[in-house]
């Protein structure tokens, strides 16, 4: 029981204490005194340097040469990462890269019956803008972000939460200038009204109930339904 009062008091201090406090110990966390993290700007939303990850919504043109009925195929993704191809069926190509789609249905093809399959796949419309969402939902992936994006529609996209997700424990990781930021979020207390649905940007990556996330929170989250703010904070390095 002292320790839970204790506890309490400490997120009082915290609520009401200028300095930036220490989370766990840990000094690469700082708690902000805000209710949502920094917009991302420009360069933040464009990842350089990485391979292309193929995602739900993206446009792909396919050939098989020296095949006339498998070539030029334009093919789109489908919210749940699959494409459908002759000979092969649908597949569930999200999170590849257009070199790893390739290989794999050059295998397919090649065990039905199509010798030795040259394909290609080319990226026809990408969307690049997008938000990872993970952990307890019911179609985790990646989404586009189209127009303004708030964490409640990003649940969405991903099919809701499922059966035993903790809607208190809903974490947002994103990048800024280079700085690692991390908030927790309680669906429950949004769609109370306690405080607004906040912005989600493209990269962000928005994590329901997993434990992994939660560990960024660990001294807080035992208490989590007695707090009725989002908790934000600046994250030197992830563990």
């Amino acid at each position: 029981m002292r320790k839970s009062v204790a506890a309490l008091m400490a997120i009082m201090l915290l609520a009401s204490c200028a300095s930036t406090p220490e989370i766990g110990g840990a000094p690469d966390l700082q708690v902000l005194e805000s209710s949502e993290m920094p917009p991302p700007d420009r360069s933040d939303m464009v990842e350089a340097e990485r391979p292309y990850i193929v995602g739900p919504f993206d446009k792909l043109a396919i050939d098989v040469f020296g095949v006339e009925e498998l070539s030029n195929r334009k093919v789109q993704v489908d919210a749940s990462g699959r494409i459908s191809f002759p000979l092969v069926g649908v597949i569930n190509i999200s999170g590849m890269t257009p070199g790893e789609i390739e290989t794999t249905l050059q295998q397919k093809l090649a065990a039905n019956y199509v010798r030795n399959p040259q394909v290609t796949v080319n990226l026809e419309q990408t969307v690049s803008q997008v938000v990872t969402v993970e952990g307890q939902v019911k179609r985790p992936g990646l989404f586009p972000v189209v127009g303004r994006m708030t964490l409640l529609r990003a649940v969405a996209l991903a099919g809701g939460t499922d059966e035993f997700a903790k809607l208190n424990e809903v974490v947002v990781f994103r990048t800024v200038k280079g700085e690692q930021y991390a908030a927790l979020y309680s669906l429950k207390q949004i769609r109370l009204g306690a405080y607004g649905d906040p912005d989600i940007y493209a990269n962000d990556v928005v994590v329901v109930g997993e434990s992994q996330a939660r560990r960024t929170f660990k001294d807080f989250l035992q208490i989590v339904p007695l707090l009725t703010t989002p908790l934000i904070v600046a994250v030197d390095r992830f563990r």
